[in-house]
């Protein structure tokens, strides 16, 4: 390795799966290395790595894991791959930040070498990742979460009867409020993160106030997006402070409440709607 990288070295187990119909074409064809065309047009693989025993630097990565999931438009070798990585959520702080330098090649080594076909990182997350083996077998598992195919009331549900996730992501504004979404928790018996869209600390107190009254809360939310905003429309924003937001009714600043005519217009219009719904409902 270069004399500026810190030394690192892993052994333990290490599988990949991709999506070719038969045993990967790029290992096995008669051709050069990473030269056969995928039988999908495409590469799509997952790489898994199990550390039994590793170190970077004076760190101990023992037992950690990690996971590169890569995407190649043809063949391997012709490169322009797309690649996330997944990191264990085990890991403290200086060990994610290990994994990551080692499986994204910053870190040189064999994940380096390849480093040079990747032309776009999505991404490095931190996931539950349960790795396990028996005999000559190997399984990773990480959980998949619904964020984006739950928009309405009926979507949670839906997505439980098609076990198709193993966490639901609730916002509170289009599932009805909190109330709304404690009753759908409740009812779908699977665990929960709150999460929110681009909103002021008004829309962000409701998702905090959900994540509060929930029973259980075993994954972190997502409520910090008032610090993507320019200016917010209260007096003191909700702002996170060491991975925290306090449970309280923010207190709008009336002086901040300014928009141009067709927006307001725009607003009023889709308020009178709602307040006939509900008028209807009432009656």
């Amino acid at each position: 390795m270069a004399t500026n990288l810190i030394r690192w070295q892993l052994t333990g187990d290490y599988f990949a799966n991709c999506g070719c119909d038969v045993v990967c074409p790029c290992l096995l064809s008669s051709g050069p290395f990473m030269s056969a065309k995928p039988t999908q047009g495409v590469c799509e693989i997952a790489f898994v790595y199990h550390v039994e025993h590793g170190s970077y630097g004076d760190l101990t990565l023992d037992g950690l894991n990690a996971i590169v999931v890569a995407r190649a438009p043809g063949p391997m070798g012709e490169g322009n791959w797309t690649v996330a990585v997944y990191v264990d959520d085990r890991a403290d702080e200086a060990q994610q930040q290990a994994l990551q330098a080692i499986f994204t090649g910053a870190a040189g080594g064999p994940p380096g070498g390849l480093a040079v076909l990747v032309s776009t990182v999505l991404g490095v997350k931190t996931v539950p990742i349960h790795f396990s083996k028996a005999g000559k077998r190997r399984a990773v598992e990480v959980p998949v979460a619904a964020d984006e195919s739950i928009r309405r009331a009926a979507d949670p549900y839906r997505v439980r009867d098609l076990h198709a996730a193993d966490i639901a992501v609730l916002k509170v504004q289009p599932l009805g409020g909190v109330r709304a979404c404690l009753r759908i928790a409740e009812d779908i018996g699977l665990p929960v993160v709150v999460s929110s869209a681009l909103e002021t600390s008004v829309g962000i107190a409701a998702g905090v106030a959900l994540a509060a009254a929930l029973p259980e809360l075993p994954y972190a939310c997502g409520l910090a997006t008032v610090q993507l905003l320019e200016r917010d429309v209260v007096v003191d924003p909700l702002l996170p402070v060491d991975g925290e937001l306090p449970v309280r009714v923010p207190v709008v600043d009336e002086s901040r409440l300014t928009a141009a005519p067709d927006r307001v217009a725009h607003w009023e219009s889709r308020l009178a709607a709602v307040r006939a719904v509900r008028q209807d409902r009432r009656s």
